[in-house]
């Protein structure tokens, strides 16, 4: 096994195999940072590259470029708020506030660091486990899956702050959103009123840069400022070697956070999605010193960065060993793996042994090659927080849609993409923490399949003695118990969004309660005649958001009462005023009203002339740039689209309607 292990390297070393996994790892940082992309479309990019190659060097450059993809996405998590890939969702919370503060070089240092960690140690992993890997993976069906989604459901409480009842209503609706579509044990589609495009469920990748893309634009230019906004009193001492040390103080948490991806990531289906949350709720429920996490609490990046970059050495271990891809990226992995003329299976922990283990080496290789390059580049990076950031509005919006776009063309694609965008704006404004949303919509499908196919398939003694669900039942009291003590300690004394409570944001919060209990009400009723399978979780998933509603409303209520009684008691200030709410948000809405023309004037006028409009239009006016800035700014947005997105990734554009 010691000789296959350093075959194997020998294998990646070698020329021209090394020169391939360098041009993969290029590629990977760059997709990473290009919100949409990821790494299954750089794999399904790539794949036809790696024809004809030595097997080793086309699998270097395939798993090269997937492995360095979650390191490079911090950038776009740290700097914009908007996750680069569903691997980054949780590094948002307080990567972006970290960066806001001023402190994108130390989130950037912590984050790397962590990050090659991670990914060596999933290398290392993966070949310690390949062994004993098939108990592991046999010892977990459907009972352990849905467990395994409960697990994940109760960090709700960690990444909602100060605002549990909220954050478990924004979870509740994640979940009912879920449950659009087909489900996995009836053939009767649900929620889809007609509309064939919603026959699939709404799609991931809108519904994320929606949600957390859009919102944070729309403030940037309102703001029309720097990302970051500092005070001339007191200046942050930011830098890639604070976040290294913070990472080294932090070793142990990285340590486990990194083990938990390994372990996590050997689940189909589940790993990347889900494994980032666990790992900030395991870093906010362990913290015991001076939490500041949704404020730029360096833990929050550390720990999520840790884990998704082991997630790859887990999941590949299903997908050698047993030819079961966990994700869209394995899947591709698994034809290339096909093409050239490999077997997944004994085999691969055999006869070809040695380019098992050329796969280890490659990734963790590639994840220090681009964690050290991140870093060098780290401080250039950091200094756009500090650009105008009517510089940086349109070029993002331009990747926003495109993402979505490349992800499933079409104008439904859009309309999600504006519609979860506005959500997440009145989510935010109303002060409902807007990551449990995200973590309900992830998890839902895996919940109800898991739930279906255990009642289908087990019985209650079956379910009861196995060991691997009383084992994940005492994780499950012992994280609940963590949870409550946190809570108790004050930890969750804390605000994932920054919004200000007024008057109005209550207002709005009750309206928006009110909303969802007659949104759930309805689902409830439309799903009273559907069969058993079919109506049990849209059924639970809609009474437990009424009544989460309820306490939302009390809450609100009493909150509204204390503002008030200090009016009463002279404090005519108290609270704030609905003229005051307007105006902050005024700048706000006339934004998305502005991208909203753009993208409903794009079947009429093109892809091109809407969105290259809309930023020439933006800095003219908004930015107030002048005309030959405008026309530069403008002619390289148009570049990147027919490039990257028209000739590299093929992207189905919009015509004008006269053509």
């Amino acid at each position: 096994m010691f000789d296959s292990f350093m075959t194997g390297l020998s294998l990646v070393l070698s020329f021209p195999g090394f020169l391939y996994l360098l041009a993969g790892i290029a590629v990977g940082l760059w997709l990473g940072v290009v919100p949409g992309l990821g790494g299954v479309t750089g794999m399904v990019v790539l794949l036809p590259l790696t024809f004809g190659m030595d097997p080793a060097a086309g699998l270097a450059m395939l798993l090269g470029m997937f492995a360095v993809v979650s390191t490079s996405d911090t950038i776009t998590s740290v700097m914009l708020g908007i996750p680069g890939t569903i691997a980054s969702q949780a590094t948002v919370i307080d990567g972006n506030a970290m960066a806001k503060r001023g402190l994108a070089q130390t989130a950037f240092g912590a984050a790397f660091v962590s990050s090659a960690f991670g990914g060596v140690l999933g290398g290392l992993a993966m070949a310690a486990s390949l062994p004993f890997a098939l108990a592991i993976i046999l010892a977990f069906g459907s009972p352990e899956f849905f467990l395994l989604s409960v697990l994940g459901l109760l960090m709700v409480g960690a990444v909602s702050g100060n605002a549990v009842s909220k954050g478990l209503g924004a979870a509740v609706l994640g979940l009912m959103l879920s449950q659009i579509g087909y489900p996995v044990a009836s053939s009767m589609p649900r929620y889809f009123f007609g509309e064939r495009s919603l026959l699939d469920g709404l799609p991931l990748v809108p519904v994320i840069l929606g949600l957390f893309g859009l919102p944070e634009m729309m403030d940037l230019a309102a703001r029309r400022t720097a990302i970051a906004h500092l005070n001339d009193e007191h200046t942050p001492d930011d830098s890639i070697f604070s976040g290294v040390r913070a990472a080294i103080r932090n070793r142990w948490l990285v340590i486990r956070c990194s083990l938990l991806g390994v372990y996590v990531g050997m689940l189909p289906a589940i790993g990347s999605s889900v494994v980032d949350w666990l790992a900030y709720g395991h870093a906010t429920q362990s913290c015991k010193t001076d939490p500041q996490f949704g404020k730029g609490d360096v833990r929050g990046v550390i720990a999520p960065e840790a884990a998704n970059n082991a997630v790859l050495g887990g999941s590949l271990i299903p997908t050698l060993a047993f030819g079961i891809p966990g994700s869209g990226a394995m899947a591709v992995l698994l034809g290339a793996l096909t093409i050239h003329g490999f077997s997944p299976g004994r085999n691969m922990l055999s006869d070809n042994l040695d380019i098992t283990f050329s796969m280890v080496w490659t990734i963790i290789i590639a994840n220090i090659i681009g964690a050290a390059a991140l870093m060098m580049w780290g401080r250039q990076v950091a200094r756009a927080a500090f650009v105008d950031g009517n510089f940086i509005v349109p070029a993002v919006i331009l990747f926003i849609f495109m993402g979505s776009w490349v992800w499933q063309p079409g104008m439904f694609t859009w309309i999600t993409l504006l519609g979860v965008g506005l959500l997440g704006y009145i989510m935010k404004a109303a002060g409902w923490p807007r990551p449990p949303f995200i973590l309900g919509f992830v998890l839902g499908p895996v919940l109800e399949n898991a739930m279906s196919i255990t009642w289908q398939s087990y019985t209650v003694m079956e379910v009861v003695t196995r060991p691997t669900v009383i084992g994940l039942v005492i994780v499950l009291a012992l994280v609940f118990f963590f949870a409550l003590r946190s809570t108790r300690r004050g930890l969750a004394a804390h605000a994932i969004e920054d919004t200000q409570e007024s008057k109005a944001s209550l207002i709005l919060s009750a309206a928006l309660a009110l909303v969802l209990i007659a949104l759930f009400g309805a689902a409830v009723w439309m799903a009273r005649d559907w069969k058993l399978l079919a109506k049990v979780s849209p059924m639970a998933f809609g009474l437990a958001g009424i009544v989460i509603m309820g306490f939302v409303l009390f809450q609100d209520r009493n909150r509204l009462r204390v503002i008030a009684a200090a009016r009463r008691a002279g404090d005519a200030a108290a609270g704030g005023t609905t003229r005051q709410f307007i105006a902050a948000h005024q700048r706000q809405i006339i934004t998305f009203l502005s991208i909203a023309l753009m993208a409903a004037l794009t079947p009429w006028v093109g892809t091109y002339a809407a969105i290259l409009g809309f930023a020439a239009i933006y800095t003219a006016l908004w930015g107030r740039f002048r005309w030959w800035v405008v026309a530069l700014y403008t002619a390289g947005l148009g570049a990147v689209l027919y490039f990257l997105y028209g000739r590299l990734l093929h992207a189905p554009f919009e015509l004008p309607f006269f053509m």
